[in-house]
């Protein structure tokens, strides 16, 4: 008698759901394991980070940034269904409740055997007046992006742009924005854009965010959205002030999306984000899998979950989920928080911890800053960069890493982050081989020059105890 397949249904289908079904595909035949994927929007396996670089004009889409068509999942045996929404997940009953976006009367019960979480993350949005008139654009994923490249088609020169946020996807949509011609101001209500730096470091953003003539606004909140006689929108006020706007893009950030699991009774952590074990299984849970920007994972330095939304994790997390449902094993062991980000030619990395979080977390730790340049300063083209490090008192132990610099400044982060996933101390980073050449790195790399400084301080703490 011929055994039944399995059947392993996945709610969303972007990096991690159809990473993971991809991958548990490759591991196991049709006839061993049925493949179903729910999602409610029109696109599958596109890279969202890249909707401000699209916006601005310097890549194509949305057809370029998508990475695997929903042709292409079902061709390799992936039960795809696009528009259709799950509104429900019954964990008891091993069944989950669907609804088809473009039916009047189609929802309908799908049981599973296997259940991969990859709801992703929603874009914050202000319970304020105003915040859902025309004219105002979230940059979640590639139907949001369609919809801002229409409102500036054939007329973003000169239109008054009004960016509220400026975290990563606010100071990308800037860039985009003053790509496109607008004439652009942000709005954020802490002290300095970019809250993923120390306010030292995002000081450095914000006096380069002017010099490209970017109005950027700190310590402002937006509390409306004005509409002109029309219905559409027209300014964004402030305590303090009024910001006259064609168009106001939100940058707030994101939070898990886990409206489904928290209904379900699922476990969440503190951001909201569900929690897993190290095979990304929800816990106690021997079958619902949970990966991407739905999802706390460990932090590495501090040992407590975070919520960090990032393609890389997700399409890690989906690997990892995939080859476990399909028979293998793996596990995600944490991350250490690198991200980097770019406004025109200013190039914004950190990795580790920031002095508020290191201080959240118990640590004690001294810090250093250090200028140094790109390249050997006699070279040509030579370009200034600004290194923070964060090293544990006593031990040295690196804790974190920030840089803001021009050309060839961002991806000097990643030396600092596998310094971090080691365990390494500042001291210990002093002596690391790097490649070294007049046209690529002074002698002594910026990141070294910072962990030498780091050296010293540790020492001086210790001989001050």
């Amino acid at each position: 008698m011929a055994t039944r397949a399995q059947r392993l249904v996945v709610i969303g289908g972007d990096a991690a759901g159809m990473s993971a079904a991809s991958r548990a595909r490759r591991l196991r035949k049709p006839d061993e394991l049925e493949i179903v994927a729910f999602e409610r929007g029109h696109f599958t396996s596109y890279s969202a980070c890249g909707i401000p670089y699209w916006v601005g004009g310097t890549v194509t889409g949305p057809g370029g940034l998508v990475a695997r068509t929903p042709i292409e999942h079902r061709r390799r045996g992936i039960g795809l269904r696009l528009r259709t929404e799950v509104t429900e997940i019954d964990p008891d009953r091993q069944r989950v409740r669907v609804h088809d976006l473009d039916a009047r009367d189609g929802e309908r019960w799908e049981d599973y055997d296997h259940l991969v979480l990859a709801t992703g993350a929603r874009p914050l949005r202000p319970d304020i007046p105003g915040i859902d008139a025309p004219g105002v654009y979230g940059v979640q994923t590639l139907d949001d992006g369609q919809a801002l490249i229409a409102g500036l088609r054939d007329r973003a020169q000169g239109l008054r742009a009004v960016v509220v946020g400026a975290g990563y996807i606010g100071v990308e949509m800037a860039e985009a924005l003053v790509n496109r011609g607008c004439r652009v101001t942000v709005l954020e209500r802490a002290e300095q854009p970019m809250s993923t730096l120390d306010p030292d470091m995002g000081r450095l953003v914000h006096e380069a965010m002017s010099g490209l003539g970017i109005e950027t606004v700190t310590g402002a909140e937006a509390t409306e959205i004005r509409r002109d006689a029309d219905g559409r929108v027209a300014a964004v006020l402030t305590a303090d002030a009024e910001y006259p706007a064609d168009l106001v893009v939100l940058g707030l950030g994101v939070r898990p999306e886990t409206y489904l699991a928290l209904r379900a009774g699922l476990p969440l952590g503190e951001s909201g984000g569900l929690l897993t074990d190290l095979a990304m299984r929800v816990r106690g849970y021997d079958n619902i899998w949970a990966g991407g920007d739905c999802v706390e994972v460990l932090d590495l330095i501090s040992g407590h979950t975070r919520h960090i939304a990032l393609g890389t994790h997700a399409n890690k997390h989906g690997q990892i989920i995939g080859t476990n449902v399909g028979g293998g094993y793996a596990t995600f062991p944490g991350v250490v928080g690198t991200a980097v980000s770019k406004v025109c030619d200013l190039e914004i990395a950190r990795t580790g911890l920031l002095e508020a979080q290191a201080a959240a977390a118990g640590l004690q730790y001294v810090t250093v800053t250090i200028e140094s340049t790109s390249r050997a300063g006699y070279y040509p083209e030579a370009r200034p960069m600004t290194v923070k490090m964060l090293a544990e008192r006593r031990t040295g132990r690196l804790l974190g890493t920030q840089i803001v610099g021009r050309e060839g400044a961002g991806k000097r982060v990643d030396i600092a982050a596998v310094a971090l996933t080691a365990g390494m101390t500042v001291e210990q980073m002093t002596t690391l081989d790097l490649g070294y050449a007049p046209p690529f790195s002074p002698v002594w790399d910026p990141v070294l020059v910072a962990a030498r400084k780091a050296t010293a301080a540790v020492a001086q703490d210790l001989r001050g105890q």
